[in-house]
């Protein structure tokens, strides 16, 4: 039961189906509507404690900044150490649902690696990333104008490359939605000096030429709608001589990396992609 419930909810939260269809399984798994709707809160507070395993320790400083782009402005969620005075940049691109807490999360480890640290919301132009409501936000990410959106975070590139506390080496790395993201902005932005997609759909194959960035890709091996996409991908990369890296994880599936979905989630995938990461990141934007 307990397992089935948990289900159902990643299933609302992710936006596999509607909110009224959500209460009215619950209220069956439940037995009644108060059943459910106190088992509400808790499924919510779960979540949110699932997604911010890494809390701020006291030796970062984070905030919501706002900077300027092709929508005017976009907000953002900065993180960075409390000590040193120039930081290698990377941009955190987030999934499907916008900045979502376990994006921010990923943020703050980001920044704990060393790295002056942003996820812009790319929902900004329509008001923000509702708070609590991931369907919500999913239905407004399939609004968003999609040449705006890619300049919104080209943009973004700029503010970090010029930002005072940066090193003029900007990485960018995104996750599922974020992954394909972190594509368009590599084609997009010749400032970018490391672009790291997780699980994301690739460039089209007339775009791999714009790339300037050396690329390491993570793709989990249980997501044939994404991977099918990885052969195409990888001749147009050795043809255009661009430096890459491929990784997949075995028996991992789509979204591995999101520690608070834990239907998604694979620790081993998760810790290896992140190290690997991390020491690109570190070796190119220093």
């Amino acid at each position: 039961m307990k397992k089935n419930i948990s289900k159902l909810y990643d299933d609302y939260k992710q936006g596999r189906t509607s909110r009224r269809d959500f209460i009215r399984k619950l209220t069956l798994f439940a037995g009644s509507t108060a059943a459910a709707m106190s088992l509400l809160p808790v499924l919510e507070d779960n979540s949110l404690k699932a997604a911010s395993s890494v809390q701020d320790d006291g030796d970062l400083i984070t905030e919501f900044i706002k900077y300027p782009a092709e929508a005017g402005e976009m907000r953002g969620f900065l993180a960075r150490p409390k000590k040193g005075k120039k930081f290698p940049a990377v941009m955190v691109i987030h999934e499907n649902r916008g900045l979502q807490p376990h994006i921010q999360d990923v943020t703050r480890r980001m920044a704990k690696e060393g790295f002056l640290a942003l996820s812009p919301d790319a929902l900004s132009p329509l008001g923000g990333t509702p708070d609590n409501d991931p369907a919500k936000s999913g239905e407004m990410m399939r609004e968003l104008n999609s040449e705006q959106t890619v300049k919104n975070f080209v943009a973004a590139v700029k503010y970090l490359d010029t930002h005072p506390l940066s090193n003029g080496k900007v990485g960018c790395t995104g996750f599922c939605w974020g992954g394909a993201m972190t594509n368009q902005v590599a084609v997009n932005s010749p400032d970018l000096d490391a672009a790291v997609p997780y699980y994301g759909r690739q460039p089209a194959a007339e775009d791999v030429p714009k790339i300037k960035a050396p690329v390491m890709a993570h793709y989990a091996g249980n997501d044939p709608g994404i991977n099918a996409g990885i052969a195409a991908f990888e001749e147009e990369l050795k043809k255009n001589k661009k430096e890459y890296q491929i990784f997949m994880y075995e028996g991992a599936s789509h979204a591995f990396n999101n520690d608070s979905n834990p239907e998604r989630y694979n620790e081993a995938a998760a810790k290896l992609a992140w190290g690997r990461t991390v020491g690109f990141f570190k070796e190119k934007l220093k």
